[in-house]
């Protein structure tokens, strides 16, 4: 166990070449949580109570993965394995902090996995030996290459492949070749020039082969450094000849191109010395393997060789090759820092110009610029009800007891809307259990802020800069599809039900909480699985002492039209002295998803958005320009044009937008919001009397013409 206190663990974060911050992406398995395991048991940062306390370790990862916060490890590359001339040059030292970000591996938690993803700088993938990439991976590492995300790999499971398949070493061989073959596959999908070749090779150094069962994995590189000795190779053309079509004949001592397939360097170098091992410990021959240990200059303690079976051959490949070696080198070695990553990432994470100073600040990872820190992600602490601000400083220093201007996700340079000036009481590091409170926090780092919790919603940015724009908003992946009603038992309860559904919509980014027009308090998940979570959470956590009742979950559909309007539709108002005529039309996949991702928002330049929309649907420009609303709730995929040459519609737009609202929340076929839906608003006739044009009359009479222009369009 590395103990390091916060002091030292402060000391590294001054020097940002010397961090890296991980994502771990794979699915839902035990896989995943016996590696973050193996690496928290060997390499974890806890304080010195804490490393004395038994089963801790476990606590802390399940609490660290729940929270979707980091897990701090330490490593220290020595120089006797890589000299000082082959150390990277995004590294300052051999120290490194590495904080490992777990990533929802399920369906349902795709905007959770990008929220992690935000403040990542790579990805370790996670395939499993026996299956292949998991569909879920596959989506995760997608979603990492467009955040500009570099990736390494491990095999994992390796235990479960020599004990369970038994298979001869070139099949395992031709297997891992096609798991790298199919990760490199997406990432050539993805590629982009400014990162330049992200594949993965092992020969490279970027892929590793792991157990984390059993705690042991391996790099090509560790076996380059034992058999170049013993050859008298150097180790890069060692650790070249591991990988590929090489082929080395033991009784000649000479290698070829072309051979026999148990002749293969991999298999012959590294596969079979693994499988004596797996062996001579599975059949209880504690001589052998008391020979292969002295050769390979392994101690082991007299009680350790006493076990048998599994037990005996876990702790003498742990011994051997363990897995925090294999795969914390791979991440220090190959993986950006945030001095590098930033320097290509910030034109992706930053709103505003270019050339302005926060800019540089996040391209340079200047300590000594303008504050701007992400938050990502709200955690529960010790004081029930409140939370902790987690993110990273993409610039700047967090200082304790400054002023910074928080920044939600409705806020745009310049206004005053979703905008705070406060002061930071506290900044924090979550270390384990344990909040360890520091004086600041330098760029490059992540961190948590107290006292602010109420005046954030889910992410926001901060500065200490007028001049500052805020981090670019996570556009939404996976939209709300499962919904319940929830109302508490006693009708007196209902303040404190409506406070604990606020602190689960911020301890839980992507649930949304409405109130309907009844009344009724309605929770909204991105799938059952989500759900089941946010109920969980609310009923034994949040609301434990509140009894409340919960309906069955309700499917959400979307209505949508299929082609425009055959015909100008007209509708009167209800004293008939004025009319609408209106039209609908597809909005298209291209647009409707811009929209859902914020790409085109109600905020953007008129002029642009309006040649965007142009280019895109085949409207003029004049029509394109005026835009009335977004909808439903102002931020909605569906848009509302004004079609006609007549300026006296401006004396009922507001009016009509109401209406607009009205229909985009409920649909014309079975009431459900609508999606991708375009009305246009043709012609009118309007009375001379302003009473005669009100809400009442209005209102109505465009939520009449909007449902026959749907009903007429192939809803």
């Amino acid at each position: 166990m590395t103990n390091v206190n916060p002091a030292e663990l402060r000391a590294v974060m001054d020097r940002p070449r010397s961090i890296r911050h991980l994502a771990v992406l794979s699915p839902v398995d035990k896989a995943r949580i016996d590696i973050l395991t193996a690496l928290v048991s060997k390499a974890g940062i806890l304080s010195t109570l804490e490393s004395t306390q038994p089963g801790l370790r476990e606590e802390e990862i399940a609490m660290c993965v729940e929270a979707r916060t980091s897990i701090s490890l330490y490593h220290e590359i020595p120089s006797d394995e890589i000299p000082d001339d082959a150390m990277p040059l995004d590294s300052d030292g051999r120290q490194f902090l590495i904080n490992v970000i777990d990533t929802p591996g399920h369906a349902d938690f795709v905007q959770e996995a990008l929220s992690c993803l935000r403040v990542s700088d790579g990805c370790l993938v996670i395939v499993d030996c026996i299956e292949g990439v998991a569909a879920q991976t596959k989506a995760l590492l997608r979603l990492a290459l467009t955040e500009r995300i570099k990736p390494v790999m491990t095999i994992n499971r390796l235990d479960a492949g020599f004990l369970e398949l038994q298979l001869d070493w070139e099949f395992f061989y031709n297997d891992f070749n096609r798991h790298i073959e199919k990760v490199n596959d997406i990432v050539t999908m993805y590629h982009d020039d400014v990162l330049g070749d992200l594949t993965v090779a092992p020969e490279r150094g970027t892929v590793a082969f792991s157990a984390g069962g059993q705690a042991w994995g391996f790099t090509l590189a560790q076996f380059a450094r034992i058999y170049g000795r013993k050859f008298g190779v150097p180790e890069d053309k060692m650790l070249q000849r591991l990988w590929g079509d090489n082929y080395f004949l033991p009784f000649e001592k000479k290698w070829t191109m072309a051979g026999d397939p148990q002749f293969r360097a991999f298999n012959l170098f590294i596969l079979d010395p693994i499988g004596k091992i797996f062996s001579v410990c599975m059949n209880d021959q504690v001589e052998k393997l008391n020979k292969m240990l002295t050769a390979l200059n392994i101690r082991m303690k007299p009680e350790d060789l006493q076990l048998q079976g599994k037990e005996l051959l876990r702790v003498t490949m742990s011994n051997w090759l363990p897995i925090h070696k294999a795969l914390l080198d791979i991440v220090c070695l190959n993986l950006p820092s945030p001095a590098c990553a930033q320097m290509y990432r910030s034109e992706l994470l930053y709103t505003g110009p270019a050339d302005d100073a926060c800019s540089q600040g996040m391209r340079m990872c200047d300590p000594q610029s303008p504050l701007i820190l992400y938050i990502s992600r709200m955690v529960p602490s010790a004081d029930k009800g409140r939370f902790i601000a987690w993110g990273r400083v993409f610039s700047g220093s967090m200082k304790a007891r400054a002023r910074a201007r928080i920044m939600g996700p409705n806020y745009r340079h310049g206004g005053s809307e979703d905008l705070q000036l406060k002061i930071v009481p506290r900044v924090v590091l979550l270390v384990g259990r344990r909040q360890e409170s520091v004086e600041s926090v330098p760029a490059g780092n992540v961190c948590g802020l107290t006292g602010i919790d109420q005046f954030i919603v889910k992410t926001a940015t901060l500065s200490d800069s007028e001049d500052a724009f805020p981090v670019n908003q996570i556009g939404l992946s996976a939209s709300p599809v499962m919904r319940c009603a929830v109302e508490p038992v006693r009708p007196d309860d209902l303040p404190r039900l409506l406070e604990h559904l606020r602190e689960l919509s911020l301890q839980d980014n992507h649930v949304t909480i409405r109130i309907e027009e009844s009344g009724q308090l309605q929770v909204a998940a991105t799938g059952e699985q989500h759900m089941n979570n946010s109920l969980r959470l609310l009923r034994y956590d949040l609301a434990s002492d509140l009894a409340m009742s919960v309906s069955e979950p309700v499917v959400c559909y979307r209505e949508t039209v299929t082609r425009a309007t055959a015909q100008d539709c007209t509708s009167r108002s209800p004293d008939e002295l004025s009319w609408l005529s209106m039209r609908a039309e597809p909005l298209g996949r291209d647009v409707t998803h811009a929209i859902d991702q914020r790409v085109i928002t109600p905020q953007d330049d008129v002029f642009a958005r309006a040649e965007a929309l142009s280019l895109a649907l085949g409207w003029p420009v004049a029509t394109a320009r005026k835009v009335w609303a977004f909808g439903p709730d102002a931020v909605g995929s569906n848009l509302i044009v004004d079609a006609s040459t007549s300026s006296r519609l401006q004396l009922v737009k507001d009016e009509i937008v109401a209406g607009f609202e009205w229909v985009t929340k409920e649909g014309v076929l079975c009431e459900e919001p609508m999606r991708g839906v375009a009305f246009s608003v043709l012609d009118s006739s309007l009375d001379g009397n302003a009473v005669q044009r009100a809400g009442g009359q209005i209102i109505p009479t465009a939520r009449r013409v909007m449902y026959s222009a749907q009903y007429l369009s192939g809803p």
